[in-house]
This record gives structure tokens, C-alpha cells and sequence, in this order.
């Protein structure tokens, strides 16, 4: 699946203000891309959608504020919510859904990498 280039390149802007450059990283993922705080996913971009991890205490919040539930193909992903484009017209509006989902990853303690 495609993924929004202009959407894109806002989560990038938006994370990279939350986390700093060095403490996030944008990998592919879902096809789509994926940006990761601590090596936790906290955000993605998935065809016209911002991708959120709100984790299974944030879920009905999201769903209030607009989010649907994230599926891969018949599986919904606990914890994750998906935000349309449309939904997020200012740089405000997406900073209000990027700026938790960064502070939840990087309050975990880091992944280490896989060897």
C-alpha cells in the first residue's frame, strides 16, 4: 500500500519536533512508514492515514476524538488507531496526536536490537 507523501513529510516534521532527530527513527513498515521512539512504534503514515499508538488505555479516547481502529487485513491491532488526513489540518491538530504517542515510547525502556 502507497502511503500520503505530504502527509508524510508533516509526521516526519512533527515527530522529529516532539523527539528530536536523533531519538526517532523512520523505517518502513505496514506498507507504509513507521517512526520509532526508544525502537517503540509511535506513529506511522499508511495510505491517506496517520497511524497512532495510544496503547489500550488511550483507545476510547482516540475513538471519541475521530480515530477508527487500526486493522491488518482481518486483525485489529490492540492499542493502535488510525487518524484520515483530512482529520489533521493544522500543524496543531497533528501535533496534538504525535506529541503523546512519542512521550508513551519514549517513556519504555529502550528495545535492544535484535542479534
Amino acid at each position: 500500500m502507497a502511503y500520503d507523501q505530504a502527509l508524510a513529510g508533516r509526521i516526519r516534521a512533527a515527530v522529529e519536533a516532539a523527539a528530536g532527530a536523533l531519538d526517532c527513527r523512520e523505517i518502513s513498515m505496514f506498507g507504509g512508514l513507521c517512526w520509532t521512539v526508544n525502537g517503540h512504534m509511535a506513529v506511522g503514515a499508511v495510505g491517506d492515514d496517520l497511524m497512532v499508538h495510544v496503547g489500550t488505555d488511550g483507545l476510547d479516547e482516540a475513538l471519541r476524538q475521530g480515530a477508527r481502529r487500526a486493522t491488518m487485513g482481518e486483525r485489529t491491532m490492540g492499542g493502535v488507531v488510525l487518524v484520515a488526513a483530512a482529520d489533521l489540518p493544522t500543524p496543531a491538530t497533528l501535533d496534538g496526536w504525535v506529541e503523546p504517542a512519542v512521550q508513551r515510547a519514549r517513556a519504555k525502556p529502550p528495545k535492544t536490537a535484535k542479534g
